[in-house]
């Protein structure tokens, strides 16, 4: 039986592309690391733990042109990884936390995209509170406590306040003190 190392690079870049949409980043990345640890294993005294050597610019070059074929062939798009990337995190996370996810791949979002995603903001705010707590606020420490998370997943400061407000609307109409 072969193990991962000893796939070819072709054969090692399909399987990963198998399992889900990749940037071309982050397949360059993990197509080299492929080849430092076949390096690694070809060289029979390298010391357990050493860090991993440089694969040098021939190992390179045929990692660009594999990354080529694969652009050219359809099995790669930083746009299709875009798009499944924002429609997989986006019920789970506001629009800073899905920028920056995307800018760490070297990719902005579409103008369409981007468009979408800020209409819908508020709504998944309001989705992923309603998921998460059971009720508003019922004093500052709990209100600080709901805004954190709803800052933390990455949505903006004016729709975390706009759903500070919707609750307090609703609030009132319950009778309760706003928030």
């Amino acid at each position: 039986m072969r193990g991962r190392a000893e796939l070819s690079l072709k054969a090692r870049a399909l399987q990963l592309l198998a399992q889900r949409e990749h940037s071309v980043l982050e397949l360059r990345r993990k197509l080299l690391d492929h080849l430092r640890r076949q390096q690694v294993a070809a060289t029979p005294d390298v010391i357990a733990g050493r860090r991993l050597r440089d694969p040098g610019p021939q190992a390179e070059a045929e990692v660009e042109a594999m990354l080529a074929w694969l652009r050219e062939g359809g099995h790669l798009s930083d746009a299709r990884f875009a798009e499944s990337r924002l429609r997989a995190r986006a019920s789970r996370y506001g629009n800073l936390r899905l920028r920056d996810e995307l800018a760490r791949h070297g990719l902005r979002p579409s103008p369409d995209e981007a468009a979408a995603l800020a209409a819908s903001e508020f709504e998944r705010a309001h989705a992923l509170w309603s998921r998460r707590f059971d009720a508003p606020p019922g004093n500052a420490a709990e209100r600080a406590r709901q805004t954190r998370f709803l800052a933390g997943r990455g949505f903006s400061a004016d729709v975390i306040r706009r759903r500070r407000r919707a609750l307090g609307r609703h609030r009132g109409r319950q009778g309760a003190a706003r928030p």
